[in-house]
């Protein structure tokens, strides 16, 4: 058992002793590589959420110089891909390359010459007879022709050095393009090969720099999609088990929808708050969370409207296309945009191409941000919303009409304004900060319809709920018979305490020397 080659398999071991969410079905996909074409994985997927588990797991199942048949034999990849399953089962030397731990440990000498040392150590302390060459791929070969056995390659966090030198990255790529490129040399040495980082392969200009390995990542990951995050099922199970709140579970750490996965979970999140019994933000505790500041503080043209816009939770349209997948090349939003994307700030829709703040967790991490971001036109923003909100709950109509308006006159085209859902848009807007102190629901069944937009506040705050009817064409004192009329209220029958009626109506035909937005507030 080495460090590099044949790790074995007390990584996963260790695993199978704490609670555990069963994603051994990844190995069958992988299974499905082996010998073929698609060899060459690379899957991408934000800190946390169980990159080094499954490189552990990965370990484990093929690492030939270890029995791992008992950490598996009760898991899905024995009951449900039975066949390979067993004709895999700790059949390979498994070369495990962990490359953040491998650029802390090798210093001076740099990355590469690092792992071509140690892994050439350790098969020769394996193989003595192994003949060495100056090119580690023909050192490689050579393993292979030794044994009769092909290489499976695990490369965890094989993005770090372009996160963190980006300065040795094209030396870096060079390296991994002599390994895994499109001559008959990998073919010869990997049965498959897996890489999991946090961004997708690097592009050299508009290609893939690695362009043999088969790529699936937070905008597209298609078949691995059940094994970036914890699935609605697995949560619902563990909540049923622990005894959690599911709802709570939902509302805190879901809100990424992927393919046919449907809502993923943050997998780090929903296991500490499992343990803990407490719903608050495990993303404040990770790196990712020092860096959102430093993205959504570039001056990009719209940038704080956008950030201002997924925090009122509004989903904004993205183009994922143009971005170098790296963490300094941007040339517009969309760039950044698809950066957290990648860093699991924002969950994105394919089928529509737009992003939203995924759930409470990443609001709280953005709100925190936003406040620091030393900006003119953001510390506006945040200021405005929450005067909004003290105007509101102060029910200082004139001054809620006016600054909708205001919202109006600088985010919205008036060709677009033209319906009730534009409106809502720019009220969304102008209450960006509401997550401060409420929870915001939309069409909330109440009565005999639906109110427009419920904000109720937050456990032990002082803010009365607030429910808001939206009217196009018509009074904001219609809008208020409307809720009353309909019973808007009773869906609030169970909270005991204040609650504001807010009309508010867009008059499009309003004189030049009127406002067109109007505001009426009634508390009940």
């Amino acid at each position: 058992m080495g460090t590099y080659l044949n790790p074995g398999n007390q990584g996963f071991d260790g695993i199978r002793n704490d609670i555990y969410v069963d994603k051994s079905g990844l190995i069958g996909l992988v299974n499905q590589s082996i010998n073929t074409p698609r060899r060459l994985t690379c899957i991408s997927r934000p800190r946390r959420f169980g990159k080094s588990f499954a490189a552990q797991m990965l370990c484990a199942y093929y690492d030939r110089t270890c029995d791992s048949s008992k950490l598996f034999e009760d898991l899905e990849i024995a009951q449900s891909h039975s066949e390979s399953y067993e004709t895999y089962l700790n059949e390979f030397d498994v070369i495990y390359l962990d490359i953040t731990n491998i650029m802390g440990e090798a210093g001076q000498e740099g990355v590469i010459s690092f792992i071509k040392r140690k892994v050439t150590e350790e098969l020769l302390t394996v193989y003595p007879q192994l003949k060495t060459d100056e090119s580690f791929s023909t050192t490689l070969i050579n393993a292979v022709e030794l044994t009769g056995n092909k290489f499976i390659a695990i490369i965890d966090e094989w993005d770090a050095p372009i996160r963190e030198t980006p300065e040795v990255a094209s030396q870096y790529l060079a390296f991994l393009r002599t390994l895994f490129k499109s001559s008959g040399t990998t073919a010869r040495i990997f049965a498959a090969a897996y890489m999991t980082g946090i961004l997708p392969i690097k592009k050299d200009g508009s290609q893939s720099a690695i362009s043999d390995f088969h790529e699936f990542s937070m905008v597209s990951p298609m078949e691995y999609a059940r094994y970036v995050g914890f699935t609605e099922e697995e949560v619902e199970s563990l909540c049923n088990e622990y005894h959690r709140d599911f709802e709570g579970m939902k509302r805190w750490y879901d809100g990424y929808v992927l393919d046919e996965a449907g809502y993923v979970y943050n997998p780090n999140s929903v296991m500490k708050a499992i343990r803990s019994n407490k719903f608050h933000s495990y993303w404040t505790e990770t790196s990712a969370a020092k860096s959102l500041m430093g993205y959504i503080s570039l001056d990009f043209d719209g940038l704080s409207v956008t950030i201002a816009k997924l925090l009122g939770g509004i989903s904004v349209p993205v183009d994922t296309n143009g971005f170098a997948n790296d963490l300094s090349t941007f040339q517009n939003q969309d760039d950044v945009l698809t950066l957290l994307i990648h860093l699991g700030y924002l969950a994105y829709d394919e089928e529509t191409g737009k992003v939203r703040i995924p759930n409470e967790e990443i609001r709280l991490e953005f709100a925190r941000a936003i406040r620091e971001v030393k900006r003119d036109d953001t510390i506006r923003r945040v200021q405005e919303s929450e005067q909004l909100i003290y105007d509101t709950v102060h029910k200082d109509a004139d001054a809620v009409a006016a600054q909708v308006q205001k919202i109006h006159m600088e985010e919205s085209a008036i060709l677009f304004y033209n319906d009730e859902q534009a409106l809502r848009s720019v009220i969304k807007l102008a209450y960006f900060s509401y997550r401060d102190h409420y929870i915001k629901f939309e069409e909330l069944p109440a009565g005999e319809g639906y109110a427009d937009i419920v904000y109720l506040p937050k456990k032990a705050s002082p803010m009365p709920a607030l429910v808001v009817e939206l009217k196009w064409k018509q009074s904001a004192k219609g809008a208020i018979d409307q809720i009353k009329e309909r019973s808007y209220p009773s869906a609030l029958s169970g909270y005991g305490g204040r609650i504001l009626l807010v009309g508010i109506s867009y008059e499009k035909d309003a004189s030049k020397n009127k406002h067109r937005h109007t505001c009426v507030i009634e508390e009940v």
